[in-house]
């Protein structure tokens, strides 16, 4: 079974920046997709960023897009989310999540970690 360990959150003034972890155990060979989602108070978890686990487009939302860089390092099965120009309205809880080839929900979740930008 997957398991994701997500560290780097923190407070961070605005303009500022953050890199978010994910450390994966349990990598099956239908691991297909890693993605960075989102959740603030009183709003919906909304997607942020995904890759894949092979060479392939990368793709974002477009509210981070320019800002926000998803990359990962097979050998160590960690997944990054560097984020740069933070904004107030970035602040929130950060999940890292894995999807399984052939699926169409990412399955597996990681605690979150907790953003938060000041003015």
């Amino acid at each position: 079974q997957v398991q994701l360990v997500e560290s780097g959150g923190g407070l961070v003034q605005a303009g500022g920046s953050l890199r978010l972890s994910c450390a994966v155990s349990g990598r099956t060979f239908s691991s297909y997709a890693m993605g960075w989602f989102r959740q603030a108070p009183g709003k919906e978890r909304e997607f942020v960023a995904a890759i894949t686990w092979t060479i392939g487009p990368t793709n974002y939302a477009d509210s981070v897009k320019g800002r926000f860089t998803i990359s990962r390092d097979n050998a160590k099965n960690t997944v990054y989310l560097q984020m740069n120009s933070l904004k107030p309205e970035d602040t929130a809880v950060y999940y890292c999540a894995s999807r399984d080839a052939g699926q169409f929900e990412y399955s597996y979740w990681g605690q979150g970690t907790q953003v938060t930008v000041s003015s």
